[in-house]
């Protein structure tokens, strides 16, 4: 893109131009002989029940960007109709499953190995369509020919990923910078919409970490999100109190939404969620999916499942 253009499709790389698969023989070479199994028992079933889906996390991020490490799960990405088929496809094959979250998320289990099954986010933000397939880039795990999710849908759906737990920038600054010339940036400002100050964040924060580098991000597009900064900061800020942080974590915003009188940003119109998905996801800060990772002691209120405030959780005392 030349530098200082305007930011649209015209002037954009075509998308994926560039962006080729590496070393994913050496991510397939650290899975343990029991995962791979199960792994490629999964692909294949899905496969041959001619599922339409992509291949996410890990297992696309080494291609991009060459980083390898070792995952406890294989992440598919399918659209929200195509997830309840895909887990009837994987019972039939021998796996137990379970429609974990109904507004996200899916799983099918094979022993200690898991296969997650995507359609949206725990936030509802960057749910799966057409346009993840129509710009997915061929690929393949354990050598099974897959499609992999687009970086740009990748950024877009790791962005709001900030837990104290877990928190995606890193993976957003590899993809960055292994693939920000290729880019398809018009798509990608389209994608976070209204939300681009948190696509601006992940920018800057690029240019702190590699600051030999920042050219990888088009001036055209640090100088629009930069000039609706400018904008937005010359405007009187909304009168409502809402509180947005609940798109970025779900557990450590939640003393606003049920303390301090802010609404959810999350909520049906301004967000995605209902109020029993939100209570439902909510209740799960409770669980501790990863055994090396503290369990959450929650000290906050909890919303019941028709979305009011639930008691308030005993304080720890230190």
């Amino acid at each position: 893109m030349p530098r200082g253009a305007a930011v649209n499709a015209a002037n954009c790389p075509p998308p994926g131009a560039g962006v080729t698969v590496r070393r994913a023989a050496e991510l397939d070479a650290i899975l343990d002989p029991e995962t791979r199994r199960v792994y490629t028992r999964a692909l294949q079933a899905l496969r041959q029940a001619g599922v339409d889906f992509l291949i996410g996390g890990a297992h696309a991020v080494a291609p991009y960007t060459g980083i390898v490490r070792d995952t406890k799960d294989l992440d598919v990405f399918l659209r929200r109709q195509d997830c309840e088929p895909a887990l009837a496809v994987l019972a039939d094959a021998g796996f137990t499953t379970e429609l974990t979250f109904p507004h996200w998320l899916g799983k099918a289990y094979a022993g200690d190995p898991f296969i997650d099954l995507i359609f949206s986010a725990g936030n509802a933000v960057a749910a799966v369509d057409d346009l993840w397939f129509a710009h997915a880039t061929p690929g393949e795990v354990l050598g099974i020919p897959v499609r992999l999710c687009p970086p740009e849908e990748m950024i877009w759906s790791k962005a709001f990923i900030m837990e104290r737990e877990r928190y995606d920038g890193a993976d957003i600054a590899h993809l960055i910078l292994a693939c920000g010339r290729e880019l398809d940036w018009a798509r990608l400002l389209r994608r976070f919409g209204q939300r681009w100050r948190v696509l601006l964040s992940h920018l800057v924060l690029f240019g702190f970490a590699y600051p030999g580098e920042r050219d990888v991000i088009p001036d055209a597009v640090m100088a629009d999100l930069l000039r609706r900064l400018d904008r937005e900061r010359a405007e009187p800020g909304p009168s409502s109190r809402v509180c947005d942080g609940t798109l970025l974590s779900r557990e450590q915003y939640l003393v606003d939404v049920t303390e301090r009188d802010y609404a959810d940003g999350r909520l049906t119109p301004r967000g995605e969620m209902t109020a029993a998905e939100i209570a439902h996801w909510t209740a799960a800060i409770h669980t501790n999916p990863d055994p090396q990772l503290p369990v959450p002691t929650p000290n906050l209120s909890v919303f019941r499942r028709d979305g009011s405030p639930g008691p308030r959780a005993r304080r720890r005392r230190r």
